[in-house]
């Protein structure tokens, strides 16, 4: 299979695609590919090259791009993830597993049981860093593009800038009559093409955090009998949202 890449759309030409930064560094000592090895490049717009390795030089590498089209790694509907900030380094976890799942953005959020405080310096590195942690594991995945990772914010600031027609689901353990399955196979979440789900941190979501979202058209569900930890609940809950309406096993291959 051939080696993947994720550029931006201005190192996309007439006919070549350049490969400059940690990514020449990657193909050059890492991949060690030469003139004449295949690879397939996106241009981050839904753009898809596979290219012919022509030249590599000191500060770049050149393709040939032999064939172009549209890319189809991404989900038919778009997922964002509110995640509580937890401890240590469990957001990278999280956020490597949710891009390999298809989600579009991520919004790390500081919550009332989040442990983690930040200053606004830490904050702006964490998230430098979780970006590229994002666009790692985009390449290796072979998605067509990296999520967002936005800065961190409060829930109600993460709420208001959701696209309007986004369905809002909230998992949480003292919720006992909607499960998530049903909700997702309701109208509501059938039709919706913007999904996003919130996460509380350890110790999870606080009543009034719960109430707020409420406020604002979330829908609170419940993912079973067992209190999972906050990294289990957002994977197995992404899961679950891309098997019902995305792609996740092989939708849209085998109907």
């Amino acid at each position: 299979m051939a080696h993947h890449f994720i550029v931006p759309p201005e190192q996309v030409g007439a006919g070549e695609v350049i490969i400059t930064g940690s990514d020449l560094e990657h193909l050059v000592r890492v991949l060690r590919l030469k003139p004449g090895a295949l690879f397939t490049v996106s241009d981050g717009c839904g753009s898809v090259y596979r290219c012919l390795l022509r030249e590599i030089t000191k500060d770049k590498a050149i393709g040939t791009i032999q064939e172009a089209g549209p890319g189809d790694s991404e989900p038919p509907i778009r997922l964002a993830l509110l995640q509580g900030l937890p401890k240590g380094d469990k957001l990278e976890l999280i956020i490597q597993k949710a891009t390999e799942l298809g989600v579009a953005e991520v919004f790390p959020i500081a919550m009332e049981r989040s442990v983690v405080k930040l200053s606004r310096d830490k904050a702006e590195n964490r998230v430098v860093r979780w970006q590229r942690i994002a666009l790692e594991a985009a390449k290796q995945c072979r998605r067509n593009r990296a999520p967002v990772i936005h800065p961190v914010m409060t829930l109600a600031g993460a709420l208001d800038v959701l696209p309007p027609e986004t369905r809002v689901l909230v998992p949480w353990e003292d919720e006992k009559a909607r499960g998530i399955r049903a909700v997702l196979n309701s109208p509501a979440c059938k039709g919706a093409g913007s999904i996003a789900l919130v996460i509380g941190p350890e110790g999870g979501m606080t009543g009034a955090e719960v109430q707020l979202a409420a406020e604002r058209g979330a829908m609170s569900v419940s993912l079973g009998r067992r209190i999972l930890r906050t990294e289990t609940a957002a994977i197995a809950a992404l899961a679950l949202i891309m098997y019902e309406l995305g792609d996740l096993g092989g939708r849209g291959i085998d109907g």
